[in-house]
């Protein structure tokens, strides 16, 4: 059981502060969050708990079965309520031990603390004659058919003088805005949690060699991940050899490594709620051949120019579009898209072999809250550099995380010289924006073809 520091409970305390303003700016009302439910995987056994990110980030409770209640007034005036599940000795016999309302409040700092089978008959009461509950808008049908019956009760004294909430915000949109900013603990976390997953990718370097299946490469990051003491993975991890590393959500890791081809691995863990994501390619064999090395370059300076322009002030398409027009001129240097580069990136030709986007915010989730655009600009115009009726980028700020990402795809055609069949590189790292640019946290990989080479023979050595 985890018990928060003094600091991680201050914060948690703020986070909560924070929304409970931006209640108050809306006249105040009441804020509920539940966390995750548990899931069946198969018969008598559960998919492994896991959370919902926005309760967590609030509260810091990790036990199924709770839920927070932020009560806020139009004056400032705040305060919560923990709901979670009583102790039992029977069940924590089976299942573990719970911290029960009491051992909750004490521990995490919340000011009260119910059984969670109060929930329902709490709600009731906070809603009568409060102005308006925030929740998480059709996000679960049980959810809304729960609040449609709350809503329920409190109308049924109507004729006592009692009203309902006049309207529902959706609450994700506030905690949103704020996990996108990243605090000092977020930041903290991080950082740790890519240390943990770039020392992975390092020991795949030095493990793998031609003939292993590509899920005992698997095995070694999850080993990593694990003996480091993170508690999963913050996605499916892709380990993806030769023609599989041109599938972009790559999952069945069951092919054998043949040399002479990349190896793609796409792989973070999660770390006290945080992910890291990091993408690395390398050869099986140790050597780039010098299709392979061409292409890499070029991936290479698409994300040195990526992260060049991840500066704050930026757009966040920016570093997006200075890595397309680095790798749309590569391909035209290696003829395999047509110039002039201008023309290339106008028509899209490069998105043949380039077709997502250079990055996405980061955080507790891997593909993280926060609107990608403006949300309080006006529409832009037609003609102008947005499409029609699109809001402005979002302007990157000090505290934003982002991952920088991008890739090259190139699948076996007739139209393609042979060289190049069936080769798949992504170079992904963690970028922490600050006041003078940007933070790499994932920098301790190797992305250099001659380190990454180098840091291989370093593991074929130890293994001789």
């Amino acid at each position: 059981m985890h018990h928060p520091s003094d600091s991680e409970r201050s914060v948690r305390a703020h986070r909560r502060a924070r929304l409970a303003a931006k209640m108050a700016e809306q006249g105040g009302g009441v804020a509920v969050l539940l966390t995750a439910t548990e899931k069946m995987r198969n018969r008598d056994a559960d998919y492994p708990f896991r959370f919902d990110s926005h309760f967590h980030f609030l509260c810091g409770f990790t036990e199924p079965e709770s839920a927070l209640v932020l009560i806020a007034t139009a004056d400032g005036g705040h305060r919560s309520i923990l709901f979670c599940r009583e102790r039992d000795a029977e069940r924590e016999t089976w299942d573990g031990l719970r911290f029960g309302p009491d051992g909750a409040r004490e521990a995490f700092g919340i000011e009260h603390a119910q059984p969670i089978s109060t929930l329902d008959e709490t709600m009731t009461s906070l809603l009568a004659n409060c102005p308006a509950i925030w929740v998480a808008l059709g996000s679960e049908p049980a959810l809304d058919a729960r609040i449609s019956r709350w809503l329920g009760a409190v109308r049924a004294q109507s004729r006592a003088g009692v009203s309902a909430p006049s309207h529902a915000i959706d609450v994700r949109s506030a905690i949103d805005e704020m996990r996108l900013i990243k605090d000092s603990l977020e930041i903290d976390t991080m950082r740790r949690a890519a240390v943990i997953s770039a020392d992975a990718h390092k020991r795949a370097m030095r493990t793998t060699r031609p003939g292993q299946f590509e899920y005992q490469v698997e095995a070694e990051l999850l080993h990593e991940f694990r003996s480091r003491g993170a508690q999963s993975v913050a996605y499916g991890s892709i380990v993806a050899g030769a023609e599989n590393a041109c599938i972009l959500h790559y999952r069945d890791n069951d092919a054998r490594l043949r040399a002479g081809t990349l190896l793609l691995i796409d792989a973070g863990c999660e770390l006290d709620g945080y992910a890291s994501d990091i993408t690395r390619t390398f050869p099986v064999d140790g050597h780039f051949s010098g299709p392979q090395r061409a292409i890499y370059d070029i991936v290479l300076a698409a994300q040195h120019a990526a992260i060049a322009a991840t500066v704050p002030g930026a757009r966040f398409i920016d570093p997006h579009d200075a890595a397309v027009r680095v790798l749309t001129q590569g391909l035209i240097d290696e003829h395999l898209v047509a110039g002039p580069v201008d023309d290339a990136i106008a028509q899209g030709t490069y998105k043949r072999f380039y077709m997502h986007r250079t990055g996405h915010w980061l955080g507790m989730d891997v593909h993280d809250v926060g609107d990608y655009r403006e949300s309080n600009s006006p529409w832009s115009d037609p003609g102008t550099e947005s499409s029609a009726l699109e809001r402005p980028w979002r302007t990157l700020q000090p505290g934003m995380v982002l991952t920088i990402e991008p890739g090259l795809y190139i699948r076996a055609a007739d139209d393609v010289p042979a060289g190049f069949h069936d080769i798949g590189i992504r170079i992904e790292d963690d970028a922490l924006v600050t006041s003078a640019g940007c933070e790499i946290l994932t920098a301790s990989v190797p992305t250099a073809a001659d380190a990454i080479e180098a840091l291989m023979a370093e593991g074929k050595r130890s293994r001789s």
